[in-house]
């Protein structure tokens, strides 16, 4: 009975997915059709046949993905209740197919990885863990691998790499393929040296068994020559093969132009190991070697070389032009790379106070070749300038290793460069030297770095001053890559922040992997933006469904995401998974996937009149409700519109930015920005006193130029209230434009103005203003403001919290506030409005003197 019932549910499915697979067929006839789940189930032969095919189409991922999805679904029984999966002979064989798959991929966790979500992967190498007879109950690391069956430790030994070092460190020390006990003691090495001799030895036995794992030979060799070198194990004879000993015999030879295409750590090595050389003098010629390289590679030039610059020797810049003169000799130098060198001597000779040393860099032979006429000219005149006014008695100034770290030109050059580097490892390394000069919150150092509202909070708790800094450039740096299409940069700084963040932060890392599935699908659309039709890779469009599909549990979610995911599936017309695959539970609760889905259903349904025309109208009738402004509607604090939740509708919230939908994101929004800004000037231009119009620039600086937008909020105050001397009409500052001001002010740390401006709404917003009133570092005059509350409820919260503080001064100031006699609460109403008006016309006149 139970194998009738068996072979009943196989065939129904087989029916059902033959007969679409003949459709699919019928539309594209020259597409040879994909092997389905069932007929490895019905015939398990046929999957090793597939495997072992050229281009298995599905691939091994996807076969995984699809054998445990099936062997996960849940059973319904005879009173309609959902059960978990049964434990029966088709989920058993489904789960041993996914585990002859990853055999066939010889359990590389890195396509694992790549391919499958983390609960997928989980739950295949639980599944191991089962078939290979782990003893249930014990911990692994009580387990003693040398008493068990090959195939039981194997199973350990893979599910711990992946649990330990995939999971948690994310690659962040050496590499997925090197085992943690080689990790562990090349980095205790530093406090205790006598243990690089373990770590050697380690390295070489994981060296003798490298045919049994897949191991990151180019690595393993760098760490093995690193150990035998501070050992003292190193061989003369057998280093001249690597870059270091390369390096080491060309110091040897004085041959320092060579380190120009020798990678810097080696570099770094050879001068800490060599002690037949004055350190000073081979620091700066390797400071000089790396300047150029850097140049060449387009970098920003290293603080060390700008220090060097300050007071170098003769000697120094002779080496300088001939290091220069050196990497230009190579015949295939681009003009790309002869104006790169044009702009690093133009540098040079600025940098120079030595007149002698500039004149020495001006009659260079690069100097008269690469530069042009005009340039030359103004460097020259620069340099005769110079010379005129050199101040003889002037102190010498200090050596290279004299320099105090802490200098604010140290710090402005470090700010510059955090400002325009795109290098995270750089980027880490100069917050480091910033952390070391002065404690301050240098993320702050760019006005222009931005990161979205919904992660703030997340990234501004981190406690760490070092990471948190580091977590927020990246990001926003990552960000504005992707602002401009530079989407290889955005993919180093994100792969970054990943890396960072997992260590200690699973709801940032989750943030960061949401983060790079965005990136991924707006470089793809930009590719097809430019004619590149070919579709996205199976692995991008199933993580994108893994995304949809994710269970939220106090994580921060930007809504774009959701919004450029469903437009994803719909521009390459994922409408099978859409309208047939999508849990009915996620479409209930997803306001997204329910407006793709009824999309992804009319245009599936076309070919039918009627059915076509029931979801034309369920589709229609729900843009109507997003798109419509009623009394059903009401704003957010932000100003935005929200659809509530209907009752003749599922659909949940959904935001209306003035975008007719979210579907519209392929609009270039700068573009737009742009046009606007000239729109709206020219409108001023023709009439500077329309309040409407001064309102809409208001809004838009409102998005990141928080003073400007001010400015124009309060012009278009004046304009109608004859500079604040009457009422601004209601219909001017609303509750909306007023709530943006308190935004303004919030941003711009004036949070006294924050405060009183709390009180100008219809219903005076308390707990933003006692919050406001709780900050410490307020920009504004603080008490000086206080004239201009006539709240009482707002004094007596200030003089609470100025006793609180001891702050005696400023609580006498909140005292006679409160005692003004025309604020008593007994005076008649029409008294009483007559001290708000006064105390609101002086105060916008004040705001307007300070932002005007």
């Amino acid at each position: 009975y139970k194998r009738k019932n068996y072979l009943l549910t196989i065939s129904v499915s087989m029916s059902v997915e033959a007969a679409d697979r003949e459709a699919l067929s019928c539309s594209r006839p020259c597409t040879p059709p994909q092997a389905s789940w069932f007929e490895f189930l019905l015939d398990p032969s046929l999957l090793e046949q597939h495997l072992q095919g050229p281009h298995p189409d599905p691939s091994p991922v996807q076969l995984i993905v699809q054998f445990l999805e099936q062997a996960s679904k849940p059973s319904v029984n005879e009173q309609n209740q959902v059960q978990p999966p049964a434990d029966n002979r088709r989920n058993r064989t489904l789960k041993l197919m996914a585990l002859k798959a990853a055999a066939h991929l010889t359990w590389d966790l890195k396509v694992l990885e790549k391919g499958l979500t983390i609960p997928v992967l989980n739950m295949l190498l639980n599944e191991l863990l089962c078939v290979s007879r782990v003893p249930p109950g014990v911990k692994h690391v009580d387990l003693d691998l040398s008493t068990l069956p090959p195939t039981t430790a194997m199973a350990v030994l893979v599910y711990n790499r992946w649990s330990i070092i995939r999971a948690i460190h994310e690659r962040r020390q050496l590499n997925q393929n090197i085992l943690p006990y080689q990790c562990i003691y090349f980095q205790q090495g530093c406090s205790d040296p006598s243990v690089y001799e373990k770590a050697r030895e380690h390295f070489r036995m994981l060296d003798s068994s490298a045919s049994f794992c897949c191991v990151d030979e180019q690595r393993l060799a760098g760490y093995w020559s690193a150990c035998k070198t501070l050992t003292g194990a190193s061989d003369p004879s057998e280093s001249q093969h690597t870059p270091y000993g390369q390096i080491s015999c060309f110091m040897r030879n004085h041959d320092y132009g060579i380190s120009l295409y020798i990678p810097l750590i080696y570099v770094c090595l050879c001068v800490l190991n060599d002690r037949d050389r004055a350190l000073e003098e081979v620091c700066h010629k390797l400071c000089v070697c790396n300047a150029v390289r850097d140049a060449l590679e387009g970098g920003v030039l290293s603080v060390s070389f700008h220090q060097l610059l300050l007071k170098p020797s003769k000697n120094t810049i002779s080496f300088l032009l001939e290091v220069c003169a050196r990497s230009m000799d190579k015949e295939h130098r681009s003009e790309t790379c002869k104006r790169k060198m044009a702009l690093f001597i133009k540098t040079v000779c600025n940098r120079l106070e030595d007149v002698s040393l500039a004149f020495m860099v001006s009659s260079h032979k690069l100097f008269m070749e690469l530069l042009q006429d005009e340039e030359k000219k103004i460097l020259m005149e620069q340099t005769r300038k110079s010379s005129a006014t050199v101040n003889l008695s002037a102190k010498p100034l200090p050596s290279f290793y004299d320099i105090p770290a802490s200098t604010s030109v140290n710090i402005s050059q470090l700010e510059q460069q955090l400002i325009l580097s795109l290098d995270p490892r750089h980027i880490r390394q100069i917050l480091i030297e910033l952390q070391g000069m002065a404690e301050r919150p240098f993320w702050r150092v760019n006005s222009k770095w931005e990161v979205p509202v919904d992660y703030v909070n997340v990234i501004l708790a981190i406690k760490d001053n070092l990471t948190r800094d580091l977590v927020y450039i990246l990001m926003a740096k990552g960000l504005h890559c992707i602002s401009i299409k530079d989407f290889a940069h955005a993919c180093q700084l994100f792969t970054a922040c990943l890396e960072l963040v997992t260590e200690f932060s699973p709801k940032l890392r989750q943030v960061m992997l949401n983060e790079l599935l965005l990136m991924e699908v707006r470089g793809h659309e930009a590719g097809a933006a430019e004619g590149n039709m070919e579709r996205p890779p199976p692995d991008l469009v199933s993580r994108v469904r893994g995304y949809l599909e994710m269970r939220i549990h106090d994580l921060p979610l930007r809504q774009i995401v959701g919004e450029e995911c469903v437009v994803f599936m719909l521009n390459w017309r994922e409408n099978e998974y859409l309208t047939l695959q999508v849990p009915q539970s996620l479409v209930n609760s997803n306001p997204y996937i329910k407006l793709g889905q009824l999309i992804a259903s009319t245009c599936k349904e076309l070919p039918g009149p009627k059915e076509s025309r029931r979801m034309a109208k369920e589709l229609w009738e729900v843009v109507v409700q997003i798109c419509s402004v009623s009394s059903q509607h009401k704003r957010s604090s932000d100003g935005r519109v929200s659809l509530l939740k209907l009752r003749e509708s599922s659909l949940g919230i959904l935001y209306y930015n003035g975008k007719i939908l979210f579907l519209l994101q392929s609009v270039d929004v700068e573009a737009v920005v742009v046009t606007l800004k000239e729109l709206v000037n020219y409108a001023l231009s023709l009439n500077p006193n329309n309040q409407s119009w001064l309102c809409t620039q208001a809004d838009i600086y409102f998005g990141n130029q928080y003073s400007a937008a001010m400015h124009y909020y309060l012009q278009a105050g004046t304009v109608c209230s004859d500079y604040f001397t009457k009422p601004v009409p209601p219909d001017v500052y609303t509750d909306q434009v007023l709530k943006r001001m308190i935004k303004c002010c919030s941003l711009l740390n004036c949070h006294t103005q924050v405060a009183v401006l709390c009180q100008f709404l219809r219903e005076v917003d308390y707990m933003t203003a006692f919050k406001a009133l709780q900050e410490q570092n307020s920009h504004d005059s603080m008490d000086s403001f206080y004239g201009y509350i006539w709240d009482v409820t707002i004094l007596e919260y200030l003089t609470y919290i100025h006793h609180k503080r001891g702050e005696g001064d400023k609580r006498q100031v909140a005292i006679k506030a409160i005692g003004q006699t025309e604020l008593n609460s007994s005076n008649p109403e029409e008294v009483l409005q007559l001290a708000a008006q006064k105390r609101k016309k002086k105060f916008l006149q004040a705001l307007a003197k300070l932002y005007f």
